[in-house]
């Protein structure tokens, strides 16, 4: 279980006194690098190994809202993984452990050109820690 804790910032607010939902995009990137940090595969090595993995698309369902100097959890799994697009999940809970967010977000990997890459052939240890983290999602539902 990949989990990432973030604190509700004041500017990150609104004149409601509740987190804007634009910032859950952003835990969603702070959540994702720290994930990818945990399974040995850090921006900075998939950048060193010319991988560029870019968001694709991206979805949030709002279940209930956060406020200043909450924590909020974010746990990150892989939901899907054919070798060529990527899939994460993030499930946010409030400090009380209720769900308030369940976003996703998609993603491919080009080479330092802007070409697609085959993870299998250009970057096999990270395609396979990849498929793994899949699978042992794919059990637990």
């Amino acid at each position: 279980m990949n989990l990432y804790k973030h604190t509700v910032h004041y500017y990150e607010t609104d004149k409601m006194g509740i987190t804007h939902h634009s910032n859950y995009i952003r835990w969603m990137e702070e959540a994702r690098v720290d994930f990818l940090k945990k399974i040995g595969w850090d921006y900075a090595k998939l950048e060193e190994s010319g991988v560029i993995s870019p968001v694709t698309e991206v979805s949030c369902k709002y279940k209930a809202t956060t406020v200043f100097a909450e924590n909020v959890v974010i746990e990150v799994s892989v939901e899907e993984f054919k070798g060529v697009k990527l899939r994460l999940k993030y499930e946010m809970k409030n400090e009380k452990g209720k769900v308030v967010c369940i976003a996703h977000s998609e993603h491919c990997f080009l080479d330092k050109n802007g070409r697609p890459m085959r993870l299998n052939k250009d970057l096999p240890e990270f395609y396979q820690t990849l498929m793994d983290l899949a699978q042992n999602s794919y059990r637990e539902e």
